[in-house]
């Protein structure tokens, strides 16, 4: 997916696409996070870190020396991740504590802008990144998506869901819109630096003169923020993020999605080139975690099942 693409059907471009509502089980806080700061998620105890671990062997030394892996993500996006209690929660935190377990290391989540988390793994300042991150050639190639020229070594990712981009308005305010078509001289609202909003860029080019007014958020909990207001006619998001809005914000009260998902691609956990063994042993624990039952149970737990994958993959989106 790239800012020149023109939004299709998550289901032509989908291997698992994930169609149909996500109904995501519980009504659980909507917590924005402040930027750069750790937030250590409890989850990732890893009682059984240590040589024992099935796959502890397939670590980089320095991993091995620490049995930590440092996560950058932006922790406000429910349900992906975000923080309730005190306590960082979600898709991908599940999934980090089950690879743990696998691998014999714990994952401590560093909350940081979701824009930021690319510069913070070339500074080794994260291992890894896993933020809900869309798996895509320009982010592989280090390509930026704005102007195709190449401006880092890019990253290695290790794919572990499946996700298309969704359209929500105020409920019962849809303004005609229908799809992505509708949306020129509308203003929609998006968080910065994500494939949204190279969608949203995209589309607001094809509209001439009418141009889409965009409003980029360091978050996508701001971004709801400011829709739900009243200061912008429709926002687009990750399927489940958007799901997720639209089923607890205000009771259900609040949004409704309109139109289909577009461009299903993988989320995948991003890795620096350099760090080919880590970016395996994490492949491997993921494989490991879908063969026991755990990934399933995970996506079970928090309705996702429809964007499961049945195998992990290197660089599968395109």
């Amino acid at each position: 997916m790239t800012a020149s693409t023109t939004p299709r059907p998550a289901a032509a471009r989908s291997r698992l696409a994930a169609a149909g509502a996500i109904a995501v089980a519980g009504a659980l806080l909507l917590t924005g996070c402040g930027d750069q700061t750790k937030n250590k998620s409890k989850d990732g105890d890893s009682s059984s870190a240590g040589a024992s671990a099935p796959l502890f062997d397939k670590l980089p030394q320095s991993v091995k020396g620490s049995r930590v892996i440092r996560v950058g993500s932006d922790i406000a996006y429910p349900p992906v991740e975000f923080v309730k209690d005190g306590k960082t929660v979600g898709i991908d935190p599940d999934i980090a504590d089950a690879l743990g377990k696998q691998l014999g290391v714990r994952f401590t989540f560093n909350n940081s802008k979701f824009d930021s988390l690319v510069a913070g793994l070339r500074s080794k300042r994260y291992d890894i990144a896993m933020s809900a991150m869309t798996d895509t050639k320009d982010r592989q190639n280090g390509v930026d998506p704005k102007t195709k020229k190449k401006v880092s070594d890019g990253l290695d990712f290790v794919d572990y869901f499946q996700a298309g981009v969704s359209l929500y308005t105020p409920k019962g305010k849809t303004q005609g819109i229908k799809g992505w078509q509708d949306l020129c001289g509308k203003k929609v609202v998006v968080q910065r630096g994500t494939v949204s909003q190279d969608l949203t860029n995209a589309q607001s080019e094809k509209c001439g003169d009418n141009k889409i007014s965009i409003e980029a958020y360091d978050t996508d909990v701001l971004a709801q923020t400011r829709l739900r207001s009243g200061g912008a006619d429709a926002g687009a998001s990750d399927f489940p993020v958007a799901a997720y809005a639209v089923k607890t914000s205000g009771g259900g009260n609040d949004f409704e999605i309109v139109g289909d998902q577009v461009e299903a691609a993988p989320y995948g956990i991003a890795v620096g080139k350099e760090n080919a063994q880590l970016r395996d042993a994490i492949k491997a624990a993921m494989d490991a975690i879908i063969k026991n039952g755990e990934y399933q149970k995970i996506m079970d737990k928090w309705g996702v099942a429809a964007g499961a994958i049945k195998e992990a993959k290197v660089n599968g989106g395109s």
